[in-house]
């Protein structure tokens, strides 16, 4: 057996059985450290001139964060959970910009943002250190 292939497989049922055992936190967490990774292959490749490598990681960027906005409660939206929202649908605008120009600053943009949101995020899941 091909030693790669048998490692993405590893990783895959890895990827399954978290899902399958994660809260909705954790799974919306997960969802913001895949994004992230995908922004950081959409780099690489751009660095290494992989034109194809940064389409595919961008396009399975803008996907993940389609699933973020997804995952809105969207029958009790608030003033935050708009703008949170916007910023998504934001992110999503300029990592097309990112992926048509080959710009590597708007790559980092994005992932900024995405850092700051998810930043956010743990901390809203993190223990309480109060008793």
């Amino acid at each position: 057996m091909n030693p790669m292939l048998a490692l993405r497989q590893y990783q895959k049922i890895g990827a399954q059985a978290q899902t399958s055992e994660a809260s909705p936190h954790r799974l919306v967490q997960m969802l913001m450290e895949g994004g992230l990774d995908r922004i950081a292959q959409a780099s690489g490749a751009l660095q290494r001139k992989d034109i194809a490598g940064k389409g595919i990681a961008i396009g399975k960027a803008i996907g993940i964060i389609g699933g973020l906005r997804e995952g809105l409660d969207r029958d009790n939206m608030t003033a935050e959970l708009t703008r949170l929202d916007n910023l998504y649908l934001y992110m999503t605008r300029r990592l097309s910009e990112a992926n048509m120009k080959n710009d590597p600053a708007i790559l980092d943009e994005v992932r900024d943002l995405l850092t700051t949101v998810k930043e956010g995020w743990d901390a809203i899941g993190a223990p309480s250190m109060v008793p």
